[in-house]
This record gives C-alpha cells, structure tokens and sequence, in this order.
C-alpha cells in the first residue's frame, strides 16, 4: 500500500439529519422514497429534482472497499467524546433512529464534529472486500461549519448488544414519531469496536435521499457483535434498508492504522 496524506475537505451546504422527511410539493401527492419497487434505490434520483445526486453524483455512498486498493493515511486516531444521552428513539419506516443530546463529539485531524444521531442498517450497505455484515451502525456527526463525518460500524452475528437491547426494547409504533423514553439512557460509545482507531477513510454521500456529496465517511475495519434474534426484531420492523454500494469513480480509500 502507499502512502497518501488525508486532506479533509467537505463542503456540505445544508445541515442534514439522519434520514430526511419526505414532505409534499402544493398540490402535488407526496413522494415516497422505497428500497424496493418502483421507488427504489435505482429510481430514486427521478423522484424528485432534489434527489439528482441519488443518479447524477460522482461521490456516491455506500461502496466497496477493496482493502488492497487502500493507502496509508497519516490522519491518526479518532478522538471520542461521546457521553450517555437520554433515550430518544425514532421509527421514521426506513430505519430506527436514536437522537442524540448535545454535548457529544469527535476529533479527527483537529476538526471537532457533534454527534446528532445514529441509527441502523440490515444488511450493512458498506463491503469490505465484497463480503457485507449483517448490520451496520451510522454515527452521524456535524461540524460547525455544516459539514457532515459518519462513523460506519460493521455488526455481525454473536453475543446480545446491549445497547441494541435498550433501544429494541422502545421501537414506537408510531412512525416519525419521537418517543422520549424516562429513565433510560444510551451511550454510544459503547457501539464502538474494540480498536475504532483502525478504520478506513473516504469522501461520500448520505446513503438515503437526497444522497448528499461531500460527507466523509470512516468506516471502522472491526466489527462488534449483535445477536441473531435482534436481527430478527429489526428485519420484522424495518426489513432490508441497504442501498446497492455505488461505483468508486476514482475516489481514493486510505486506511488508517
């Protein structure tokens, strides 16, 4: 592998978080956005003007990291600063979203992004050399100029998480919906892999309409452990939320270790 040095530059123009709510043009029917069907990932950059990037965009999320293309960063580890946060859980029919409280960042190359939220994906839609996780975490963090970094974490079959269990415990049956649970509490520190300081880098999108660009990603290299039947629960709530991976177009992927 080379040796390449990381330039972080993101120029996101709007703050976005977490999954968007899809809202009706006047006097139009709303648009709805699927994994499936004729509002699928493939169509989903004719849905809507907003969503040209989805088929138009060069620097599209997920993608497949080839571990042999990858070249050495010089970035260093990831500084965490995550707190436990007051349960609030989302069921907005595309994932299960946890709101996360102020006060929660990370550093990374001296610039300091605030966790907004995290929530999940089954399969994982990042692949490391082709093979896919069954579930992956998306750790979504926003720095004060706007520009987004997302923590990918790979999950795969093995022990109960215990911070899956909290918040399966409280999915809403209400979509779009809130739900402030007492006394509970998550951190999602604890969603982190034993070394979160060896992941892989890229410049990519929002993985979800309207696929914003200019998002860097950190994907970690290890995997932490969920249990077979909370895959279960998820896939009976949610089903397959995984975009296809999307062509690299020359991007690099560094590797940091």
């Amino acid at each position: 592998m080379k040796k390449y040095r990381l330039v972080l530059i993101a120029a996101v123009l709007a703050a976005v978080t977490g999954f968007p709510t899809l809202a009706a043009d006047h006097g139009q029917p709303p648009v709805h956005w699927s994994y499936g069907g004729g509002a699928g990932p493939e169509k989903w950059g004719e849905l809507k003007p907003e969503y040209k990037a989805c088929s138009a965009g060069r620097q599209q999320s997920p993608i497949n990291i080839n571990i042999e293309d990858t070249l050495n960063s010089e970035i260093g580890a990831i500084e965490f600063f995550y707190k436990p946060t007051p349960l609030k859980v989302l069921n907005n029919g595309h994932t299960i979203q946890v709101d996360y409280a102020p006060g929660s960042s990370m550093t990374v190359a001296g610039h300091r992004y605030e966790l907004l939220q995290f929530h999940f994906h089954a399969p994982s839609e990042h692949r490391i050399n082709g093979k896919r996780a069954r579930m992956e975490a998306h750790l979504v963090h926003k720095n004060a100029a706007g520009e987004l970094a997302v923590v990918g974490v790979m999950m795969n079959r093995g022990a109960a998480n215990g911070t899956v269990a909290a918040i399966w415990k409280h999915i809403p049956h209400e979509l779009d919906k809130v739900v402030a649970v007492d006394g509970v509490t998550v951190n999602a520190a604890d969603l982190l892999p034993a070394k979160p300081q060896r992941f892989y880098h890229y410049m990519g999108s929002l993985t979800t309409p309207p696929c914003t660009e200019n998002v860097s990603w950190f994907v970690m290299k290890y995997d932490v452990s969920v249990a077979d039947s909370q895959l279960t629960d998820f896939g009976y709530t949610i089903g397959s939320n995984a975009r296809p991976v999307q062509p690299l177009n020359r991007r690099f992927i560094l590797v940091n270790e």
